[in-house]
């Protein structure tokens, strides 16, 4: 960590031309960060995923900053995960995650039902080997709520066709095991039987999702076929890995789950973390209301939005 932020800063100095006191500003900023990574990533910076991101500006939040010192500090961290970037530190379905906050709460970004119908209806185009491990990818992604960076180790021992069930490996060495439902256990059916022994190189291969290559499939491999297959399913809005997680946990909740077993399936070490997932479900359910009921618009200024 000290050897890439010392390039970071000689990169801001001699390239960029910053001031030393824009440079001072930088390490004020980038000190809590660092802070933050070695308190929370044993692995480092490549461990590093969108979650534990948001999480470093929920800590920011939860210090009592203004606004316009975390959206500094952001901005400041942004830069630094860009530099990452550049150098081949870091993938690039980490690049988006920092946005300047607006609000003292950042709501995570979600698909609807209908945009994941979407999605996943995309890649029932490629009947491919590759076609099948993706199908069969982002079915799991979203019936689980896994992240990119379990479902890359998932093994195919972990996986219990006849149990309808995953095991995953999650943050800290902590295991869990999740259900799939009837469709994903079918697209997983299938890739396992017509897709992975045409992709297998290595007989000992073990890793359940490989690449063209025959390898382990990468996180930022996931990220890159997301991003194909929300063109695919013309989808307008920017879709991430993550995304699939944070809509997994908000359509459980919306459909009556009870927050403790969504907080079990993600995985989460505090019940905290996964209540954010309510907000979302209310705001949801606000804006459905404001939509449909007859004499919700009653009485509003039109030019001022619901609350």
């Amino acid at each position: 960590m000290d050897i890439i932020l010392r390039r970071f800063y000689r990169y801001l100095k001699s390239e960029r031309g910053y001031s030393p006191n824009t440079l001072s500003a930088y390490q004020r900023d980038l000190k809590q960060f660092r802070s933050f990574v070695e308190a929370t990533s044993p692995d480092g910076l490549p461990a590093l995923d969108p979650e534990a991101l948001d999480g470093f500006v929920t800590s920011l939040q939860d210090m009592g900053y203004q606004p316009s010192t975390v959206a500094r500090k952001v901005a400041a961290t942004r830069a630094f995960l860009r530099f990452l970037y550049a150098e081949g530190v870091l993938g690039p379905e980490l690049l988006d995650w920092l946005r300047q906050p607006k609000t003292n709460k950042r709501l995570p970004k979600t698909l609807s039902r209908e945009q994941v119908d979407r999605l996943l209806q995309a890649t029932t185009l490629d009947q491919t080997p590759l076609g099948l491990r993706d199908r069969a990818l982002l079915e799991m992604l979203y019936a689980t709520g896994m992240r990119a960076s379990e479902i890359t180790q998932v093994r195919t021992s972990d996986v219990d066709l006849e149990m309808s069930s995953v095991r995953c490996l999650g943050k800290g060495s902590k295991e869990r095991v999740i259900p799939l439902y009837p469709g994903a256990v079918l697209k997983l059916r299938q890739y396992l039987d017509d897709g992975r022994p045409n992709l297998l190189r290595d007989a000992a291969e073990r890793t359940l999702y490989l690449n063209r290559h025959g390898r382990p499939l990468t996180r930022q491999g996931i990220w890159f076929l997301v991003q194909h297959y929300t063109e695919v399913a013309g989808i307008t809005s920017k879709v991430t890995p993550h995304m699939l997680r944070h809509s997994f946990a908000t359509h459980l909740l919306e459909g009556g789950a009870e927050l403790r077993e969504v907080q079990q399936l993600l995985g989460h070490a505090s019940i905290t973390t996964t209540q954010i997932y309510t907000d979302v479900s209310s705001r949801r359910r606000r804006e459905a209301y404001d939509r449909a009921h007859p004499r919700a618009r009653l009485g509003r200024d039109p030019g001022k939005p619901a609350t």
